[in-house]
């Protein structure tokens, strides 16, 4: 992207302050994983054990420093999923004795809008300890419970949400869907 994606203006706000009001709506504690210097003034921040090492080793930083049992991972570039979405994923992890909660959309995994059970830190420190940073591919090696897009469209979501922001190109896309969604006028209700 050439700049931190955090920092990107979408719509009236950045794509952290959204991910930070969006995580809000469902979580009481949020933490970020990244430096503290940059990120210290919005919420408190976890820094990797394994710099360097892609999501997973943000996923096993943030279940180690946690005190919950489940934990809702999120990342800054989905700017479309929606806080109903995150409230259902929620809810769905906490119906079953998955370790893991997780879309399966858009074309694949989506472990970075997921629910992780803390004992989750321990098979993610094996993996990177091992040199291995793929986070779908330790899936196999728990309970996981995959939510598919059939049971997305029936309970009323869209794969589309899980599109995020690597390129200048689908930023600027995006800009311009906020724009519109922003200028549109609000229904009566």
């Amino acid at each position: 992207m050439g700049t931190d994606k955090a920092f990107l203006q979408l719509g009236c706000q950045t794509l952290l302050a959204r991910a930070l009001g969006l995580a809000a709506t469902v979580a009481e504690q949020i933490r970020i994983v990244g430096e503290p210097q940059q990120f210290l003034p919005f919420a408190r921040v976890v820094q990797d054990a394994f710099p360097g090492r892609g999501p997973l080793g943000g996923i096993h930083a943030a279940l180690l420093e946690s005190e919950t049992v489940m934990n809702l991972m999120l990342a800054v570039d989905l700017p479309f999923v929606e806080s109903r979405f995150l409230a259902y994923l929620i809810a769905s992890a906490c119906q079953c004795a998955a370790v893991v909660t997780v879309p399966r959309a858009a074309g694949g995994w989506q472990p970075l809008c997921a629910v992780y059970r803390r004992e989750f830190a321990a098979l993610a420190e094996r993996a990177l300890r091992k040199g291995k940073n793929r986070i779908d591919t330790l899936f196999s090696q728990v309970e996981t419970r995959a939510i598919g897009e059939e049971e997305l469209t029936r309970m009323g979501y869209s794969a589309k949400m899980f599109r995020n922001l690597n390129t200048p190109e689908e930023w600027q896309k995006a800009a311009a869907e906020f724009a519109v969604r922003d200028s549109a006028p609000e229904e009566a209700e």
